[in-house]
This record gives structure tokens, sequence and C-alpha cells, in this order.
């Protein structure tokens, strides 16, 4: 009888001793991660995501992500901060992904199960009265993360959902609620680009991006011609940019979230 090669490959590494973790890795992919992965994210609903990012990812064909609350301080009716619903509702239509990120910008960790499904169910309202596609992904403020979170995201249909902690994203290995970020806040270009050349070997680079400039929290802002310094990089160099929910092309999340157990540490 002849074995498929995958079945002699599969019968070499279990004599090495490597078989049961190829075959979870295999399990949990539904393809391979291809070599210049990138997942663009976007937090806090800066306004310069409508009038400056979108525009410019659009004219570089990149997809992204963006995570979208209401600040409570400064204030989220300030519109010289922040975006308007009409213009989230804007970014949908131009076929990027809104996605929760609380409410109030609540730290999940500060929060008991019912407050948090409370906070998921405003925004996820907001959405269906401005006819966006209820949320499949999440971001955690403050790269704060919980089991409480952990627990209540899957059952509530989030498929994927983003930590910080500066490393990249290891599908076979992080646990999809639990993926870790760089984020690109500042000037400092060497770790930027040392961060996105890490998105191989069946790794994702996912990036962490504020307001392009962010006028209501500056200490996290990152200058405008240094974003579209490092969007013409990704261009030039023949990277896939996409949103977060495009991981499930080659992520199987149901078969991750149960082989894969939640490591909560290392994700500031």
């Amino acid at each position: 009888m002849a074995f498929p090669a995958r079945f002699h490959l599969v019968w070499l590494l279990t004599l090495l001793g490597l078989g049961r973790g190829y075959e979870a890795s295999a399990q949990v992919l539904r393809r391979p991660v291809p070599d210049k992965l990138v997942v663009l994210t976007f937090d806090d609903a800066a306004v310069s995501h409508a009038t400056f990012v979108a525009p410019l990812l659009r004219k570089y064909g990149f997809g992204g992500t963006f995570f979208v609350c209401e600040f409570r301080e400064p204030a989220f009716s300030d519109k010289t901060k922040y975006m308007s619903w009409a213009q989230i509702q804007g970014l949908h239509r131009q076929g990027f992904e809104v996605a929760s990120h609380t409410l109030s910008h609540q730290h999940v960790n500060k929060m008991s199960r019912a407050q948090l499904g409370a906070e998921l169910d405003s925004i996820e309202a907001r959405c269906r009265a401005w006819r966006i596609p209820r949320p499949v992904t999440f971001a955690y403020p403050g790269y704060d993360t919980a089991p409480t979170a952990t627990a209540l995201l899957p059952e509530r249909g989030y498929q994927f959902a983003r930590a910080g902690g500066g490393r990249a994203y290891d599908p076979a290995q992080d646990n999809p609620l639990l993926l870790p970020s760089f984020s690109i806040s500042g000037t400092d270009t060497a770790k930027v680009f040392n961060a996105i050349r890490q998105a191989h070997d069946g790794r994702v680079v996912v990036l962490t991006v504020h307001g392009v400039p962010d006028v209501a929290h500056d200490w996290v802002t990152t200058p405008p011609e240094l974003f579209e310094q490092y969007l013409h990089y990704l261009y030039d160099h023949h990277y896939q940019v996409i949103a977060l929910r495009d991981l499930v092309r080659y992520v199987n999340v149901s078969e991750a979230l149960r082989t894969l157990p939640p490591r909560y540490e290392n994700l500031k």
C-alpha cells in the first residue's frame, strides 16, 4: 500500500519526538502562513483614521482593522479628535474591518463578566444601528488581558483578540484570543522596520497603530510622514497587508481555541 508523503513526514517526526507537535500545528492551520504577512490594526477611533489613514491604505491596496470605542476623556463628542459614527460607517463601506475596543476603553481585567458583556453589547448595538457587521475581532484596551475575556469572547462569536507584547504572532502556538502585536507609536523607525521583517517562517506581524497623528493621546501618536514611509516599505517589498478578520484564511479558530491554552504573560 502506498502512503502519502505527509504520512511519511509525520512518521519521521514521530520517531524524532516531534510528530505530535506537527499534527497539532497542521490541525490549527487551514493552510501554510506565507512569509511577509502583516496585519494592520488601528485603535481608539482617532479622527485621522478617516481623514488620513483610510485614503492612504486605499492608495496602496492594503486592508486594515479599526478598533473603535467612545472615550470619556477627552470626550468622544469632540470631533476634532475622534471619528463620528458616520465616518466609522464610511470605513466599513470602503471595505475595512470595524471591530470592538469596548465602548468606553475599559480594561477587561477591571470588569466583571457582566460589565464586559455590557461593553460589547454597546459597540455591537452601534454597529447594528449604522449597518456595520457585528464585530468578530477585539482589541484589549491598555493591552490588559484576563480569563474573563477569553472565556466570554468566543461565546459572543469573536474569533481573534489582539494585545501587545512586542513580538510576532505564531498561529501554531498563540491562542487566537491572545494575539501579540508591535506598537509603531513614536519615531523609532528602526524598531518598526525590525518588527515588520519578523513576518517569516510561519509568523505573522500584527502592528498596533493609534492616531496618525493622535491629537487626543499624543503619547501614542505616529507622525504621518513616518506612517506613509512604513506603508511605502510594505508595498515596495511585496508584503501582504490584511485585516485581523482575514486570518481565518489561515487559522482554524475553533481548533486553535481547543488545543492552544491561553497564556497571558508577555502581552503588554
